[in-house]
């Protein structure tokens, strides 16, 4: 895998993907993007996101949204690392076991999910979820 960032103007720069993607990203006040630590925080959400969809999904479970709340603390002082991530997993639909949403969860956490699991090393990260029953139509 490969990438390359490049400065744009200020405290704005483009970071391209070798797979052609391309994204903004905004270190300074007037943050016109994500800062680097917005975009490693919604990274490891997307990625756990991911794997909690596909074994739902797998599990035959009825569901229509999934939204994980992501809520970080950092260092005082710099460098300013993640000290603590919690990952809220909430997903609603008709009829979705809290059984197998933490089961989901819970094989994303220790199995799965690439970028929370490197996290994992250096930071405290800790899970939640919830079950939203969707209202008949």
């Amino acid at each position: 895998m490969q990438a390359s960032v490049k400065w744009v103007d200020g405290d704005t720069f483009i970071g391209h993907s070798d797979s052609g993607h391309n994204v903004v990203f905004d270190a300074g006040s007037d943050s016109a993007a994500p800062s680097p630590m917005e975009m490693v925080l919604m990274s490891a959400g997307c990625c756990s996101s991911v794997d909690v969809v596909s074994i739902l999904k797998k599990a035959k479970q009825d569901f229509d949204h999934v939204e994980v709340k992501l809520s970080a603390e950092r260092a005082e002082t710099a460098p300013r690392v993640f000290t603590k991530i919690n990952l809220h997993f909430v997903v609603t639909g008709r009829g979705v076991s809290e059984k197998h949403l933490a089961r989901a969860v819970q094989l994303s956490a220790e199995k799965y999910c690439s970028v929370a699991l490197m996290l994992d090393k250096a930071v405290e990260i800790t899970h939640s979820h919830e079950v939203v029953e969707r209202e008949a139509k």
